[in-house]
């Protein structure tokens, strides 16, 4: 087997794409359902109807994006060019989305209807091949867990700065006016995401190629597809995971503001939950050989991380520190999720390669985004859903079943999901011996 050829320069690259990816997303995740219902002015209900559409539409074009990913053809590579060429319009539109107009309320769900969509979709365009990159820059398992660990650095480290600089910018930019402050937020955001994808684009190499005489055929990839028993099992796993955590996430700030009482509280919680994922992250390697391989830790760490968040609901909300002591535990426990799942994906790909004699990477990865977005277009759809179910209006003192339901929104609800997708893990069957097997008969494509 070749010696492994990827340098620190390049596992810094590649994190950086993903710093660059999370300055929206730390947004969408977190901050979106705010802006929309408190400061651009959408109801919870008509929001949980846009999230819901708007994010359907996002993780159908996922595959679509794949596919074209796995048919580019330069001297740059197959998906490395993508990052250059969809910079711009990531960085315009993202400051657009986040811009309000005084357009009336059937014009503010219009413009927000079409500049979300585009937006998602050019997040899309950028995002699949990024992903799908990990998958042709080494051919080891192994390595491929650093390289996800290393990702996700750079993801946590770019949700952090969201999370804990989001609210003071708005602040400050705006001067007390949260429109002006959001939309100049965001175009820092998009001026620093540039740089950042740019810098992924020239640090990062493509090596690994498709099984000699593999002629592109979008029957014979969706026929591998079909046959690949543990892709499939791992689209439920990432799909019930997401949604545990999206269900959460979109109302932590509402949850902040109403029942602890300070929005503000909602930046230090996010901030804390941030920087200890990314420790867990870098000893994720680790915690697999500690735990006795991927699927096992990922079983245990779901059951864990439900055990932790039911807890949650007997946590007084006015007891600060006792509630961000509870979140450095459960976001270190939690925190190898994302890396393991990206590793796993990548592995499902040498496995088509390996028992099926078809290589897709771009559409593997793409289905592995679009099962993660049904998370995120289900989960924060249903947080709000929940939260107008509760009697939820915005700006105004919350009646006490309101209370109850943001409490249940952040604790037990999400646990249910939680031990969802720890057991449906059960059903992934790449163990530790497996993996090797298919590394050293993916070795031969490495160049």
């Amino acid at each position: 087997m070749k010696k492994n050829t990827l340098s620190f320069k390049e596992k810094f690259g590649y994190a950086s794409g993903d710093f660059a990816s999370c300055l929206y997303f730390g947004i969408f995740m977190n901050f979106m359902s705010y802006f929309y219902t408190d400061v651009f002015g959408i109801s919870a209900a008509a929001l949980a109807t846009m999230i819901f559409i708007t994010r359907t539409w996002d993780w159908i074009n996922d595959p679509i994006m794949g596919v074209i990913a796995d048919r580019t053809d330069t001297k740059m590579g197959k998906f490395r060019p993508w990052l250059l060429w969809m910079i711009a319009p990531y960085a315009v539109v993202g400051i657009l989305t986040f811009t309000t107009f005084d357009l009336g309320a059937t014009g503010k769900l219009v413009y927000a209807y079409v500049t979300y969509t585009l937006l998602t979709m050019i997040y899309t365009a950028i995002n699949i091949p990024y992903s799908a990159l990990m998958g042709v820059m080494t051919a080891k398992s192994s390595d491929r867990t650093v390289l996800a660990s290393y990702r996700f650095v750079g993801a946590f480290a770019g949700t952090f700065f969201v999370n804990g600089t989001m609210l003071y910018l708005v602040s400050a930019f705006g001067r007390g006016n949260e429109k002006v402050g959001f939309t100049l937020t965001v175009a820092l955001y998009a001026l620093m995401a540039a740089g950042f994808f740019f810098l992924t684009f020239i640090s990062t190499h493509e090596r690994v190629k498709p099984p000699e005489g593999q002629k592109p055929s979008i029957v014979k990839d969706l026929q591998a597809l079909r046959h690949n028993g543990p892709w499939i099992t791992m689209i439920f796993v990432s799909v019930l995971t997401i949604l545990w955590i999206a269900i959460r996430g979109g109302a932590t700030i509402h949850y902040f503001k109403y029942v602890s009482g300070n929005a503000n509280w909602g930046s230090l919680f996010l901030s804390i939950s941030t920087v200890v994922q990314i420790v867990g992250v870098l000893l994720t390697r680790q915690i697999v050989a500690l735990l006795g391989g991927k699927k096992r830790t990922f079983i245990i760490v779901n059951f864990v991380s439900g055990i932790l968040i039911a807890l949650f609901y007997f946590i007084d909300p006015k007891n600060i520190p006792l509630i961000m002591a509870h979140q450095v535990v459960s976001s270190f426990i939690m925190a190898p999720l994302m890396p393991l799942f990206w590793s796993m994906i990548a592995d499902t790909a040498d496995y088509g390669a390996w028992k099926l004699g078809q290589r897709s990477t771009g559409l593997l990865f793409s289905a592995g985004t679009f099962s993660q977005k049904i998370g995120w277009s289900i989960g924060p759809a249903l947080s709000m859903a929940l939260l107008g179910s509760f009697g939820f209006v915005a700006n105004q003192d919350q009646s006490p079943e309101t209370i109850h339901g943001l409490r249940l929104i952040m604790s037990l609800i999400p646990a249910v999901f939680a031990f969802l997708a720890g057991a449906a893990v059960f059903f992934y069957k790449i163990d530790a011996t497996m993996e090797k097997e298919m590394e050293t008969a993916m070795a031969a494509e490495e160049l």
